[in-house]
């Protein structure tokens, strides 16, 4: 199950009392104090993991809890600290205060991690307390306060090149065709409901990261259909691929769903837009495809690519300039 933004509840542990004790030793009249300090109470923190893919295993745990640091003895025993509670979640992974609506930190790289909820300190013992002037003190201090809060994780998909394109536009059977990954694939609009990550072999030395994710229609910047869990998802990509489909199902005009999602991108993020785009004309197999590759390439002025993953038509040079493109990291001529 890929869950991809989940909200919780942490809760650090609070610090351990310090304590207040005499040495009562016979032939020691005056022992004097001997209370020992409290433990540190555990914090909570959350580090970004190579290997963790998803944030399902948040989705059933909705409250985590550090536990609490142990009060100080007599004889000057120390209190125990307590141990840090770590939430492991994946690469890509936004930490967010639900509350204060902040971003604490983008754990974009794996090791990269955030203290959620700093542990409380532990008290301090009576014996901190003596001096030349208190021979016999009686003060001690309660452990520290916990911290708690409510935090939303959000994850962003981390791929090289990512795939645009209406529903249905082939985004899932491309996938399938150049990598090992195996997307849902269907006839109806919105198979893809979840993004589907692939590694592409380029070659023997060089491969790339491919990134399906749920189709865009107009109004996604706003949150229509999966607009904001497809470009939320988008937003880490260095390369995108537009699909074009040359005979919708919704018999829609073909330049007008290109230029629709190119509005819904700069709309939601003028940088994403201008991130470097490879145009591609999908299902070369069926009547009227090169048409529409003319007619995008006459009205972008760029080369409009076309292939078909069911016949393999034309896919190495996609794969190929899509490579190309990311190495290089600027606009095809």
């Amino acid at each position: 199950m890929f869950i991809d933004r989940v909200t919780v509840e942490v809760e650090a542990g609070k610090g351990g009392d310090g304590c207040a004790s005499f040495r009562r030793e016979k032939y020691i009249p005056r022992g004097g104090p001997d209370g020992g300090d409290g433990g540190n109470g555990g914090s909570v923190i959350v580090i970004a993991t190579q290997g963790v893919d998803s944030l399902a295993s948040l989705v059933h745990r909705k409250h985590w809890r550090a536990k609490s640091g142990t009060p100080g003895g007599a004889k000057n025993c120390h209190g125990a600290n307590a141990k840090d509670l770590t939430i492991r979640v994946p690469p890509g992974t936004v930490v967010i205060d639900a509350k204060g609506e902040f971003e604490l930190k983008d754990l974009t790289e794996a090791d990269d991690s955030v203290v959620a909820a700093q542990g409380g300190r532990g008290g301090k013992g009576n014996t901190r307390f003596k001096s030349s002037t208190n021979q016999v003190p009686r003060e001690f201090t309660r452990g520290g306060k916990a911290e708690k809060r409510r935090l939303t994780f959000e994850l962003k998909v981390i791929a090289d090149v990512g795939l645009l394109g209406k529903p249905n536009a082939g985004k899932s059977t491309l996938l399938s065709r150049v990598s090992r990954a195996r997307p849902e694939i269907a006839d109806y609009p919105f198979t893809t409901k979840i993004p589907n990550l692939g590694i592409v072999q380029v070659d023997l030395d060089r491969s790339m990261v491919i990134a399906d994710i749920p189709g865009l229609i107009e109004g996604a910047h706003t949150g229509a259909g999966l607009g904001h869990e497809f470009l939320r998802h988008v937003e880490r990509t260095r390369v995108l691929i537009h699909l074009v489909e040359p005979m919708p199902m919704d018999e829609t005009d073909p330049l007008q769903n290109y230029r629709a999602i190119r509005e819904e991108v700069e709309k939601y993020d003028i940088d994403l837009a201008g991130r470097p785009e490879l145009i591609a004309v999908s299902k070369a197999e069926l009547p009227g495809s090169e048409e529409v590759r003319q007619q995008l390439a006459e009205e972008t002025g760029r080369e409009v690519l076309l292939f078909s993953s069911v016949t393999g038509q034309g896919l190495n040079d996609l794969i190929h300039k899509s490579y190309a493109l990311l190495a290089e990291g600027r606009q095809p001529s």
